[in-house]
């Protein structure tokens, strides 16, 4: 399936648009979908008047994905990409019944990745992990349930609203081979979330279940900091694999990565391990090490807890400056990519990702 959605990519590389590039250069194909020989995919105009005109180009795309070895139905769905969302769309609502745990389909493991309190890094680690895991030929997803302070599209570097076809299923952006929605994405920059809990439990429904993720090998979810609906929903509503939680090696960290360890095991969600973030910092001057947050905590939580260390990651001002420009470092080179590239190929080797 992999290869024919490759071929799927090729064949559709290979069609020029009037004003140069193709929709694969051009990023304008979302939703590639593969099962049993049907191919279904979306193709995005930058405007609603460009899509008017781009109905033979439709035609043409279904057309030479038809004849891949392999297909036997071909659906392409031309939209635009819009200003707003679709009145018909509205994310927050209250969710809905489900007589069964959710996992979007196509999705092969969900981890999610917590942490006790806010300010340890969580959301940096959640999108470096995600590039470090793509870049090992993973197929991955980034959801961002953080949804009072959505951070990762400024880390991951997209800003495009999500387009709906039908006004019902959302299409995710790409960037860095990683596929990612956040609410952050369907709401004005400097807009506050002023929802109640039940509201949070029906917008990650809709992002856990109306999103079209398509095929992934994992799918890490960013999740607020502590114990509260959001967590608790997507353990109990939806079928997660494990869960990391990341702390700083500080005491008053560790008191709260202890509950949300605790949090994890109450709701029966496997505990994967712990990350240590900002553990130690080198001086780029002297070239000393300072443990500015103490040193051996989360080390010695883990053994407490038997659960393992998955990773012990630096203070880095090259991750900061990298996470705020919207190219995670782990997409390039040097000690940090390194070090994710490491946690990356630990959680594969596991199995765990």
């Amino acid at each position: 399936m992999a290869d024919l959605t490759e071929q799927v990519k090729q064949a559709l590389a290979r069609l020029a648009l009037p004003d140069g590039g193709d929709l694969i250069s051009r990023d304008m194909v979302r939703a590639i979908s593969v099962e049993n020989g049907m191919v279904r995919f979306v193709i995005e105009a930058p405007s609603p008047e460009i899509a008017q005109q781009m109905e033979p180009l439709r035609q043409a795309a279904e057309k030479l994905v038809g004849q891949l070895p392999g297909v036997t139905r071909v659906t392409a769905a031309l939209t635009a990409h819009e200003a707003k969302a679709p009145p018909s769309l509205k994310i927050g609502g209250h969710p809905k019944p489900q007589a069964d745990p959710m996992k979007p389909s196509g999705v092969a493991r969900i981890l999610a990745i917590g942490s006790g309190k806010g300010g340890v890094g969580k959301s940096t680690v959640t999108s470096n992990l995600a590039v470090a895991l793509a870049k090992q030929g993973r197929k991955v997803g980034l959801l961002d349930a953080d949804i009072y302070g959505p951070s990762q599209p400024r880390m991951m570097g997209v800003s495009k609203r999500p387009a709906s076809p039908d006004g019902k299923t959302i299409i995710p952006l790409q960037n860095h081979g990683v596929t990612i929605m956040s609410i952050g994405l369907m709401l004005e920059e400097r807009k506050a979330v002023v929802w109640r809990g039940p509201m949070l439990m029906g917008a990650l429904q809709q992002m856990l279940g109306q999103v079209a993720w398509g095929e992934l090998d994992v799918l890490l979810v960013d999740l607020p900091p502590g114990t509260g609906d959001v967590a608790m929903t997507l353990c109990q509503k939806s079928e997660v694999s494990g869960a990391i939680v990341v702390s700083t090696p500080q005491d008053v960290a560790l008191l709260d990565a202890r509950k949300a360890l605790d949090m994890f095991q109450t709701l029966k969600t496997p505990v994967l391990g712990l990350i240590e973030n900002m553990s130690v910092f080198t001086c780029p001057h002297c070239g000393k090490d300072s443990h500015i947050f103490g040193s051996g905590g989360v080390v010695a939580e883990a053994e407490a807890m038997g659960v393992p260390i998955l990773g012990q990651l630096p203070i880095d001002l090259d991750t900061r400056l990298a996470g705020d420009s919207g190219t995670p470092v782990a997409a390039g080179d040097g000690s940090m990519a390194e070090a994710y590239a490491r946690l990356a190929d630990r959680l594969i080797q596991g199995g765990m990702a």
